[in-house]
């Protein structure tokens, strides 16, 4: 017995590990028609053996083990970058991953206690535990909806139109959907079975219909040339200026270099995440002469920088994005919302920081939350606009950007390379496609040792910076689209498709009994 439940274990783990190759850069997102299926095949069989529920609670969780290990294993390249924080590399690949993977046995836990002997209903079941914990998952613990089964489609840009109208979540439940019709087709014993097979067959193709339509008539728009250009910077500067004593002025004068500063029409140039190693916010003044000479007096410059504020008499660091003219004045600042856990703050630091536990990118003391995340209003004599300041990690938060849409872009700052050359910052990069779908918003993306880039409010990436590379994209003519749905709606969406799955559960059930 002991023998026989271990190969069911590693069947599981070998399942959820497969899935993620359907996730950015492979999105090879057929296997999950495969995984998906095959896993819920298997605990539909042994719920229906009347298995205890103990067990089932264990095959989630190996099932998300295996997953989250081998979509997530690039998070212990950032400790390799600090001698000591190396000996939790080990403990970092199998600890993120086991603590997923609880999320994936609560699924299959609560599966076995609500599992219904109708296969469509258990179908039902499957799709909205799936969907629901996967949404509690982005948001209890500050949230961590990274890799979502829904990211499969990252490539699929006329597919996931329909995240302008449904939002992530509920696109992501449907996916869960989507991908275990096989499945429920396999375990038919009824024409009912077939009938809801071929209707997520018949959404789908609405789904490429809808995409297809409105990527034609954003297409077909005329473009609109802007007074200004905004110009994100990719740079390749090493991480060791957080290590080690830097010479600040030979880092901000390769990114002006970069930035090619010599442009006749005003520009705002976007500089990446936490840039300026030393220097604070209020410490920049320093650079006044350099910014006078190389900028034009209507360019701005947003950069990424720390920023230190004193309250009751304690230093409170801030991870920020600032806007200043070539005099260095500041136009507007912004200082980061969303904050990784163990990157840039400790959980339950009092205590935590007595055996030693440190932030990974910075060696002085957690970083404090910002207040507020609202759109930045830059203005001069000729730009006038309304910015969205995202900085890094805070790009991955569907249905959380702000709750006020009046802006014209979205900002996204980051530095990548705590990653390394793995398949992180490509993920990463995943959610902005996401983003900009929802939104229906341009989104400039500047980032340090990763992938800066264009992308436009279908999510089609108009100009890259590769990863690895070094140079610039410029945004200079758009194409101007009314907000979406999913800005006036948020996750509303989301709560309404979870009652219309309660509703199909208990349709099926009824006529089960019938």
């Amino acid at each position: 017995m002991f023998k026989k439940e271990f190969y069911n274990y590693l069947y599981i783990i070998f399942l959820g590990a497969i899935s993620s190759y359907s996730l950015p850069p492979y999105n090879f997102f057929f296997i999950n028609f495969i995984t998906f299926s095959l896993f819920f095949i298997f605990i539909f069989n042994k719920k229906k053996r009347s298995l205890r529920s103990k067990f089932f609670f264990q095959y989630g969780w190996c099932f998300g083990f295996g997953y989250f290990l081998f979509s997530l294993y690039w998070v212990a390249i950032s400790l390799t970058f600090d001698q000591s924080f190396k000996f939790l590399i080990p403990i970092a690949l199998i600890l993120l991953p086991a603590f997923l993977g609880i999320f994936y046995g609560l699924i299959t836990y609560f599966f076995s206690i609500f599992y219904s002997k109708n296969v469509t209903s258990s179908f039902f079941i499957f799709s909205i535990l799936f969907g629901i914990i996967e949404f509690m998952r982005g948001s209890i613990l500050t949230g961590f909806p990274w890799n979502l089964i829904s990211f499969s489609f990252s490539n699929s840009i006329n597919f996931i139109q329909i995240l302008s109208i449904v939002g992530t979540y509920s696109f992501n439940l449907i996916c869960i959907s989507l991908f275990t019709i096989p499945g429920l087709f396999i375990l038919r014993n009824s024409t009912k079975e077939i009938i809801v097979c071929f209707s997520f067959i018949l959404l789908s193709a609405v789904f490429f219909i809808f995409g297809n339509i409105k990527n034609d008539i954003f297409d077909s728009l005329k473009s609109i040339k802007n007074p200004y250009t905004i110009r994100a910077i990719s740079s390749n500067i090493s991480l060791d200026r957080f290590y080690s004593k830097q010479d600040e002025s030979k880092i901000i004068n390769e990114l002006i270099n970069l930035s090619e500063t010599e442009n006749e029409e005003p520009t705002i140039f976007l500089w990446p995440e936490g840039i300026i190693p030393d220097s604070s916010l209020r410490e920049m003044s320093i650079y006044r002469d350099l910014f006078l000479k190389h900028f034009g007096e209507d360019d701005l410059i947003i950069v990424g920088l720390n920023s230190l504020e004193k309250k009751d008499q304690k230093n409170l660091f801030f991870n920020s994005m600032a806007v200043f003219n070539n005099n260095l004045d500041i136009i507007s600042s912004y200082n980061k919302v969303n904050l990784v856990p163990f990157g840039e703050f400790i959980p339950f630091e009092s205590i935590l920081g007595l055996i030693g536990l440190k932030t990974i990118t910075n060696s002085y003391q957690s970083f404090s939350k910002g207040e507020t995340r609202t759109p930045l209003n830059i203005k001069n004599k000729k730009i006038d606009l309304n910015l969205l300041p995202l900085i890094c990690y805070e790009i991955i938060y569907s249905g959380k950007l702000s709750k006020d849409d009046n802006f014209n872009y979205i900002i996204n700052i980051s530095e990548d390379g705590w990653f390394g050359n793995s398949i992180g910052p490509k993920q990463h990069f995943a959610h902005s496609i996401f983003r900009s779908v929802e939104s229906g918003k341009y989104i400039i993306r500047s980032s340090n040792n990763g992938i800066s880039a264009i992308i436009n409010p279908t999510g089609a990436v108009e100009q890259k910076v590769e990863f690895g590379s070094k140079g610039y994209v410029d945004l200079s003519e758009i194409r101007l689209v009314k907000s979406t749905p999913f800005m006036m709606f948020g996750n509303k969406t989301f709560l309404m498709l979870i009652l219309i799955y309660i509703f199909f559960i208990f349709s099926f059930n009824r006529t089960n009994h019938e």
